[in-house]
């Protein structure tokens, strides 16, 4: 047996990431408002099993305790959300002061845990208030958001330094707005390519301003990548290739790269983007500190355009190894997803915001041994090195995530956490791989047998 060690840079980021619908709960309390995921959980077959955010982990309140566990895991940095409608409770105007408190509490025991606190300013919580004045769709929907990312960045920018204005603006738009299984649960082409360009043109607006309010302030996006490989070396299955990766990945990377939206897209949303005003693409192309990506499987594209027996022989196959949420493992996907942002788009400064998995799970004796998720985490890691030792400039993780949460319109049917959380009596388990995490971030390595 042959053992290897893959060592990571010495100021390498080690983290975990939340996000705050997720793990908060509290949803009504303390002055917070209503958010477009509070409406959509409580409106009946939205959410596998009725579930809600009402409690979730309960984070609000045991965020301690919870400060504690990323302390024996020895995290470096956490990435947390913030609460859109606990600071503003219609999404502008009146300030509710107990929400800006608690986070600066939060932000607070961090630093003096010696754990960078990374803040996500948008992580698909809307005020329920903006919604119904129109959400991203509307212009209107920006100027609310910067009013919002001024407070918060003014409150915290002297303590906070690593920013993140958006979380997967695709999912917000696409998954929100078109396809209908996330809040608000519409489904409309056109609403929803307006809300991708007010989500990056919010983005774009709002980077000086951070800038501005936290001097020395790292700013950046996530963005959830994927790699889209055509099933077969078809003309067909190539076409429908491209346009998954126009879908997920260009559409998003290319404005915010200074090339505009994909001409190709354009005409396949049938979209007049009128929208646009003169000036927008300037705004969104605003140079950012990093790149945060967000990676769990590729995509292996094969045509609907023609029948089976009119298309060459599929030869690229999912593997057989799938998580619960029906996702190929593909290490090798997160090595060529960096490869491409870093020689294709030149980004200087990569950090993966999210990686992880859901796999089923049980407590044997106040232990939780998941040895999937384990090597999940460990082989992507791995092929993550393999693009450092090729020149990529990847400068943290963060583990998805540090808590068994609530998993949007799956409830909690699914498992991502590095820490088990029972739902009854919210009691938090620390599985294996949270041990195994501790040891690689003690390392800065990550050793793998053969």
């Amino acid at each position: 047996m042959t053992k290897n060690k893959f060592q990571f840079p010495s100021d390498f980021i080690w983290g975990a990431a939340t996000a705050s619908y997720q793990i908060e709960g509290a949803w009504d309390e303390d002055g917070k408002g209503e958010n477009i995921w509070d409406r959509f959980s409580h409106t009946p077959g939205k959410v596998e099993n009725g579930d809600t955010g009402d409690v979730a982990c309960d984070h609000y309140h045991r965020w301690q305790d919870d400060l504690k566990l990323m302390q024996d895991l020895g995290l470096n940095a956490y990435r947390f959300s913030v609460a859109w409608p606990r600071i503003l409770p219609s999404g502008q105007g009146k300030i509710n002061q107990a929400g800006l408190d608690f986070y600066s509490r939060l932000v607070d025991a961090l630093l003096e845990a010696k754990i960078e606190p990374h803040i996500t300013l948008y992580h698909w919580d809307l005020p329920q208030a903006l919604e119904d004045l129109g959400g991203w769709p509307e212009r209107s929907i920006v100027d609310a958001f910067v009013e919002y990312t001024d407070l918060v960045s003014r409150t915290l920018g002297d303590r906070v330094k690593n920013w993140i204005t958006l979380n997967e603006p695709f999912v917000s738009a696409f998954i929100g707005y078109w396809e209908g299984r996330h809040a608000p649960g519409i489904t409309d082409i056109d609403q929803a390519v307006r809300a991708s360009h007010h989500l990056l043109l919010s983005h774009g607006k709002t980077v000086p301003i951070i800038r501005q309010n936290s001097l020395g302030a790292k700013v950046g996006i996530t963005l959830n990548l994927t790699h889209a490989e055509p099933a077969s070396p078809s003309l067909f299955d190539k076409k429908a290739a491209v346009w998954r990766d126009g879908f997920i990945n260009r559409w998003f990377l290319d404005p915010l790269g200074g090339r505009g939206y994909p001409q190709d897209m354009v005409v396949n949303f049938g979209q007049i983007m009128d929208f646009i005003h003169d000036g927008d693409l300037a705004d969104i192309m605003v140079p950012t500190d990093f790149i945060g990506v967000n990676y769990y499987t590729r995509e292996v594209c094969r045509s609907t355009e023609v029948s089976e027996e009119d298309n060459l022989p599929q030869i690229t196959f999912r593997g057989d190894e799938i998580t619960e949420m029906d996702w190929e493992v593909y290490p090798e996907g997160i090595y060529k997803v960096l490869c491409r942002l870093y020689f294709d788009y030149d980004y200087r400064n990569i950090i993966i915001t999210e990686n992880g998995a859901a796999f089923p799970e049980k407590v044997i004796d106040d232990q939780v041994d998941d040895q999937d998720r384990l090597s999940y985490i460990k082989r992507h890691l791995i092929m993550t090195n393999k693009a450092i030792q090729a020149g990529v400039p990847v400068k943290g993780y963060f583990a998805w995530s540090l808590l068994d949460n609530f998993e949007w319109a799956h409830g909690y049917s699914k498992r991502f956490g590095l820490i088990h959380v029972d739902y009854q009596t919210l009691q938090r388990i620390p599985k294996s791989s949270a041990y195994w995490y501790k040891q690689v971030i003690k390392d800065n390595a990550v050793r793998d047998e053969e």
